[in-house]
């Protein structure tokens, strides 16, 4: 005898409420993911603002939403993590409960339907943010990259997506590398994370809510087709000490 399945969002109360007016939130920015030749890097600053304030500069903003799924967050950041932890807990009771894991599309579906069900709270000014996602399809051999609206549309660029208050300023040079210096997923990986670090460092350079990496080195965090880590610590510092060495 078999038990019907009922998705996650109908077994909590409300996930996605409405909300009161409030005041200034804090919000994180800026991130971005790229295409290398074995994966997917992603890559993202650590500062948190409120209005004109840095609030913290530690923030976390990428996340693994299992072994083959990457998120990186922008926008309100109590909000997102939230909703973040609302799809890790989603995609696991998926697991447990059909005994395999959910499909890319099913994946994806359950964002955009996840920011759909944020939308009454955007509209209002509360709690916007956008995602971007780094994915792997085994089923396929994939990698995708994928970013979002507010109201949940969903979107690909096979090799690169950005989003939070930085992005705008960096991304004419998504196109310029690609177009002059060749398609991202043909770069080795310590060759994409020194563009993706320039990137983020000119992003912190012209916009007052991205945070730079002089102190607190920026999260960077690999998909590939064993999984998903965070990129090892050595790489990273020399990475970003060889950019900073650079300016």
């Amino acid at each position: 005898m078999t038990q019907d399945f009922r998705p996650f969002h109908e077994l909590v109360e409300n996930p996605f409420p409405r909300a009161g007016a409030m005041g200034d939130e804090t919000h994180g920015t800026t991130v971005l993911s790229l295409r290398y030749d074995g994966g997917v890097l992603t890559l993202s600053d650590r500062r948190a603002t409120a209005g004109n304030l840095i609030m913290y500069d530690q923030a976390e903003k990428v996340m693994a939403l299992d072994d083959r799924t990457v998120v990186a967050i922008s926008g309100a950041f109590a909000r997102s993590v939230e909703v973040v932890r609302y799809l890790k807990h989603s995609f696991a009771y998926y697991r447990r409960s059909v005994l395999h894991e959910m499909s890319l599309e099913g994946k994806l579906a359950e964002i955009s339907r996840a920011l759909a069900g944020n939308a009454p709270m955007a509209m209002q000014g509360i709690g916007l943010f956008l995602p971007i996602v780094a994915a792997y399809d085994p089923k396929k051999d994939r990698f995708g990259v994928y970013f979002f609206d507010g109201a949940g549309a969903r979107f690909e660029n096979g090799a690169y997506a950005c989003a939070g208050s930085g992005s705008e300023r960096i991304r004419g040079v998504f196109e310029y590398i690609a177009r002059y210096k060749g398609p991202f997923e043909n770069m080795p990986l310590e060759v994409v994370l020194a563009e993706g670090l320039r990137m983020l460092d000119i992003a912190a350079d012209l916009d007052s809510a991205t945070g730079g990496f002089q102190k607190t080195p920026p999260i960077a965090r690999v998909l590939d087709r064993e999984g998903t880590r965070e990129l090892d610590s050595s790489l990273l510092s020399a990475a970003t000490a060889a950019v900073l060495a650079g300016r």
